[in-house]
């Protein structure tokens, strides 16, 4: 099963023993017993209607053994004699389920026989009440005669308990649908019933409420049943959960949830894989919205004492892991895994969080950092240049120390990383300056040009990379190949004595990382995935590094061509043997001669059959993208994690990692209008006004262009367009003149031209043109 086949466990740092929240040591306490409710007759609140605000707080008191199966029973005849007891104390009420078995991990590999719930006997289950088409008929008639008793008896009965809600919805009631790829629900019935939820008068609202407080109460004794399952399944796409006033039973619903044991959530994430997006999209904004709410409640009011329900944003966080494992078990994914970023997180304590994770990880203390898919790349970009910074502190307040006890007077270049280097021999002393001052790499990066005067105010540190960048990544050079098809560079597999320069590349990109520099590089994704493998680095230095999974899909990355090939081979009809007649060998090219590498042992005589096609396929993948080049990216790999070693890259996905060094793709130039800062010119000034007009008119390819032109890249730092800190100078010249870009500054400097026209005649001309002089 693959990687991906996997409900991710909370993250923890690999120092620390991680059991999850709220795990219980020992003997299990015996579950509290709700306190005896007195029932008293009370009007029924404004309701559940789609606009409605507050209604059900007094609904949230229903948190108790509200009317047992008598009661219910009495009930079904009339939906006008519902009886809703009055609890004042409810945010008093202890928690619903305090056997929680939180996971260390919940896996959805193939279970072990220890940890297989037990096959039950299926219980005999209610006769299924209606099929859609009759509950739809049913609902139409009750919209045109306004009587809406057989409506409220079909919610009053799906919803009284479990069984009943699992037997509604099963596609065959007498069949018991066991296996993870089929939940036997029938998602359309379940959708219909919850789209005319909404919009049934609110006696019938409050009924399916009260029914799902009842299921929630009972007693569970023994492992959970597939139809106990189905009924979590189902009643998590409740969409009255969007109401704060329902969130008291909702957090109840999660907890439950949450606290199955890992089979069971094994189960769980198969089955919300096969939703659509349309209806798992609501899922994860709902838990989101959840979670800020929580954190931040608009009506504080509305909600337990904090001290109360602790265990609420845990639970969320938890239910939210599922819902991530299921969107990672479908290619492609349901909805992006940006959607499961919760910006709210932006507005606390990250380093708080980030710390707490460090200390306990998994164990008794929640932290979100254990569920890192909710936290944005812009937060975690703070947390990890907040831990940079202190751990450059760190390192210069030692060297400080070190200083002064051998009685020795300070220096304030010792603070820093200090780079002199001549520009004839970049590469060179480049490298030889990081190989000497390897113990000052986690300080503040400054850098000087050999017989140049001037201070690194920032520009000439971003020049150095820039420069550097270009050189080693041109194509005389060697180390890469760039591939035209994919517009990206992969690692040269040319065997060579000294893999060193490889490891400066790594260095230069966790330099920029470290300091916030975006560099104009072009690696496909794969080398990101396999940066981050493993994302800690082994102690033992002999453990493989950079070694990943990979997949038709990563070639495609690189060379679609190849892919495609390769694919088709897979896919042929023919006879494979006889038709291709290949062997379990790969030809490479290194400087003229032609060499062979054997795949397995004893390649060259083992033919390519129908047979053996996949195993053929797979490893010729993986000798291209990992055995070929492996002592090149190792080097690579410890040079980036000699900068960048921390516990924060565990909170990364590949993508992400991406951004933080290359930016993001994704233009604004809107944004970038209101943050350009302007000397010389004012932002009413006629030629502002043309070049704005010019520029949010132009095509994406033309607004890259302008990007690159500027600042050295096409890309936007992750704090977006501010962060490029964008100015136009006035340029006192002829208007005849180009304009001129100090890409080490993000800056334009533009001539006063007369005319929109003109301006956009030469802006094309300078941005389409500048690859050898655009750089000052």
């Amino acid at each position: 099963m693959s990687e991906a086949d996997r409900v991710p466990s909370p993250a923890a740092p690999p120092a620390v023993a991680a059991t999850a929240p709220e795990e219980k040591k020992g003997k299990e306490p015996e579950r509290e017993k709700l306190p005896p409710i007195v029932s008293a007759g009370a009007s029924a609140p404004a309701g559940l209607d789609r606009g409605f605000k507050g209604q059900i707080s007094a609904f949230s008191s229903v948190i108790s053994t509200v009317n047992q199966k008598k009661e219910a029973t009495e009930n079904r005849s009339s939906p006008t004699h519902l009886v809703f007891p009055n609890i004042k104390n409810v945010r008093d009420l202890p928690p619903i389920s305090l056997d929680v078995r939180q996971k260390q991990r919940i896996s959805t590999d193939p279970l072990s026989s220890e940890i297989k719930a037990p096959v039950l006997p299926e219980p005999i289950l209610p006769v299924q009440p209606k099929t859609m088409k009759d509950f739809l008929e049913d609902v139409e008639k009750a919209k045109s005669s306004g009587d809406w008793k057989t409506v409220y008896d079909f919610y009053l009965t799906t919803f009284d308990s479990f069984p009943e809600l699992s037997a509604a919805f099963k596609k065959d009631a007498s069949a018991s649908f066991n296996t993870i790829e089929d939940s036997g629900i029938n998602a359309k019935f379940v959708n219909a019933v919850y789209d005319a939820l909404l919009n049934t008068p609110q006696d019938i609202q409050k009924t399916v409420l009260k029914g799902i407080i009842n299921s929630l109460l009972q007693e569970w004794k023994g492992p959970r049943t597939k139809d106990d399952l189905r009924a979590y399944f189902i009643l998590l796409q409740n969409p009255q959960f969007n109401n704060t006033s329902t969130y008291v039973i909702y957090a109840h619903l999660l907890r439950q949830t949450a606290s199955l044991v890992e089979a069971d959530h094994h189960f769980l994430a198969h089955w919300f894989k096969k939703l659509s997006q349309k209806r798992f999209k609501p899922l994860v904004e709902r838990l989101l919205q959840f979670i800020s709410l929580r954190l931040f409640p608009a009506k504080p009011e509305e909600f337990p004492p904090i001290s109360k329900c602790s265990w609420w944003i845990p639970s969320a966080s938890k239910v939210l892991a599922l819902l991530n494992t299921a969107n990672n078990l479908v290619h492609p994914p349901l909805i992006p895994y940006t959607d499961f970023y919760n910006s709210t997180l932006d507005h606390i304590d990250l380093m708080e969080e980030y710390h707490t994770w460090q200390s306990f990880g998994n164990s008794h203390r929640f932290s979100f950092c254990q569920y890192p898919f909710v936290i944005s790349i812009a937060a975690k970009k703070i947390i990890i240049q907040r831990d940079s910074e202190q751990q450059m502190i760190s390192i210069a307040r030692q060297s400080l120390v070190d200083k002064v006890s051998r009685r020795q007077r300070p220096d304030m270049n010792m603070l820093f990383l200090n780079m002199k280097v001549r520009r004839t021999h970049l590469v060179s002393d480049s490298l030889d300056e990081l190989t000497r001052k390897r113990a000052d790499l986690k300080k503040k990066l400054k850098v000087t040009f050999v017989g140049e005067a001037g201070l690194d105010m920032g520009g000439l540190t971003k020049e150095w990379f820039l420069l550097l960048i270009r050189q080693i990544f041109h194509p005389d050079y060697g180390m890469f190949t760039y591939h035209k098809d994919s517009y990206c560079h992969w690692f040269s597999s040319f065997k060579c004595d000294n893999y060193s320069e490889f490891r400066l590349v790594g260095i230069l990109m966790g330099l920029a990382v470290y300091n916030s520099i975006t560099l104009d590089i072009r690696f496909p994704p794969c080398c990101y995935k396999k940066l981050l493998s493993p994302p800690i680095v082994p102690s033992d230095q002999n453990t493989p590094v950079g070694i990943c999974s990979v997949t038709t899909d990563d070639l495609c990355q690189i060379m679609p061509e190849l892919a495609h090939g390769l694919s088709e081979l897979l896919s042929y009809e023919g006879n494979v043997e006889e038709d291709f007649y290949s062997t379990f060998q790969v030809f490479q090219e290194e400087f003229g001669i032609i060499k062979s590498y054997n795949l397995k042992p004893g390649g060259d005589k083992i033919p390519v059959t129908n047979q053996n096609r996949k195993e053929y396929v797979q490893l010729y993948i993986d000798f291209l993208l990992n055995k070929s080049i492996y002592k090149q990216f190792a080097a690579f790999y410890y040079g980036f994690h000699s900068v960048c070693a921390s516990n924060a890259l565990m909170l990364l996905r590949p993508e992400e990692v991406e951004i933080l060094v290359c930016g993001s793709p994704e233009l604004d130039m809107h944004a970038l209008q209101r943050s350009t800062q302007y000397d010389g010119y004012a932002k009413t000034d006629l030629t502002i006004r043309y070049f704005w007009d010019v520029v949010l008119g132009f095509p994406l390819d033309l607004q890259k262009k302008l990007l690159h032109f500027t600042t050295g890249s096409d890309r936007v730092p992750v704090g977006g367009m501010a962060d490029l800190n964008f100015k136009i100078s006035k340029n006192e010249t002829s208007t005849n003149w180009l304009p001129v870009a100090h890409t080490c500054f993000n800056q334009l400097c533009l001539p006063p031209y007369k005319s929109k026209k003109d301006l956009k005649q030469k802006l094309i001309i300078g941005i389409s043109n500048s690859e050898g002089f655009g750089l000052e």
